[in-house]
């Protein structure tokens, strides 16, 4: 078994995708007008609208409601990273800081209130 990707269904595809191409510094595949691939390293983030998954009912997929999970991204530094998308962030959770463990993070949501964490690993 391969992870293949991480899908988050939104009700705002574009601004979604506009958002996580501006934090990966990748153009994202739009192979459908309902679906975008943003390919970074390893990983796949997908985006979709409800309809790629209306085949599982109403309730089975709710925009906007996610809770429990968060997408992490790797960078070199940080505090650059941080920088450089700071005017583009309206709900920063947590701004560049050492973790306990040693980490440098920085939380922030994305349009959908997705929680984002940008973080490099301690030497």
């Amino acid at each position: 078994m391969q992870f293949a990707s991480v899908r988050i269904i939104t009700d705002d595809l574009d601004g979604m995708v506009r958002f996580y191409e501006r934090v990966t510094g990748t153009e994202a595949r739009r192979p459908a007008p309902v679906f975008a691939e943003i390919v970074t390293g390893g990983a796949v983030l997908a985006l979709a609208t409800p309809a790629t998954v209306a085949m599982l009912g109403p309730a089975a997929v709710e925009p906007r409601s996610n809770g429990g999970v968060f997408l992490e991204f790797a960078v070199d530094d940080v505090d650059a990273a941080f920088a450089g998308l700071r005017g583009d962030l309206d709900d920063v959770v947590l701004p560049p800081t050492t973790m306990p463990w040693g980490n440098r993070s920085a939380l922030f949501r994305d349009p959908d209130g997705n929680l984002v964490n940008l973080f490099s690993r301690s030497a």
